[in-house]
């Protein structure tokens, strides 16, 4: 599995031929399968990418990545619907907290159980505080963190009391990161 960052809340998450976009912000970028978490509700088919795109809450399976979006009433708006994603892929979990501003509330938290690899908004502003983020971070007990939406990672890194490198991705297989617990990966943007 190869995770790599293109800014702001943009992944891809690729393992062998097959790949999953997280939030691309333009129409350069291709893959099996794009999840948006924030998508503009009088037109929620902007911007539709080729292959598949899931904008909304529901469950889904695609090519064998079995998806669940969950709705984020509380953010969500008249002109934007936020949706929060667990994904389970090659048996990891990955959970996408998108474009979260605000704590998540417990019943949600618990449908996320202990992810893999967590990615979550955690720069601040717009988006969650770095230490609501750490926070967040703590309680679903990932392995992986990784902020997104972060021009300064050391705040958010600070506030979950860890150190961590940047890479320009993350390589790495379910048993390679079977021990950790909370560890945080900072990508840079390619």
């Amino acid at each position: 599995m190869i995770l790599s960052y293109f800014g702001g809340g943009s992944f891809r998450l690729q393992s062998g031929d097959t790949s999953l976009l997280l939030d691309p912000e333009n129409n350069r970028l291709k893959a099996d399968l794009t999840l948006r978490t924030l998508t503009d509700a009088e037109n929620p088919f902007a911007g539709a990418e080729q292959g598949a795109a899931i904008s909304f809450p529901g469950e889904y399976e695609i090519k064998g990545i079995e998806i669940t979006g969950f709705a984020v009433p509380d953010e969500s708006t008249e002109k934007f619907i936020k949706t929060a994603y667990a994904v389970g892929w090659e048996e990891m979990k990955f959970v996408f907290l998108g474009h979260l501003s605000r704590p998540v509330d417990a019943a949600l938290m618990e449908e996320f159980g202990d992810p893999d690899v967590l990615i979550l908004p955690a720069g601040g502003g717009h988006f969650l505080d770095p230490e609501v983020a750490a926070k967040i971070a703590k309680q679903l007990e990932a392995r992986i963190v990784v902020p997104s939406f972060c021009k300064d990672p050391d705040e958010f890194l600070k506030a979950l009391g860890q150190k961590a490198e940047k890479a320009e991705k993350f390589v790495f297989r379910e048993k390679d990161i079977a021990g950790e617990k909370g560890r945080p990966v900072v990508l840079s943007a390619a």
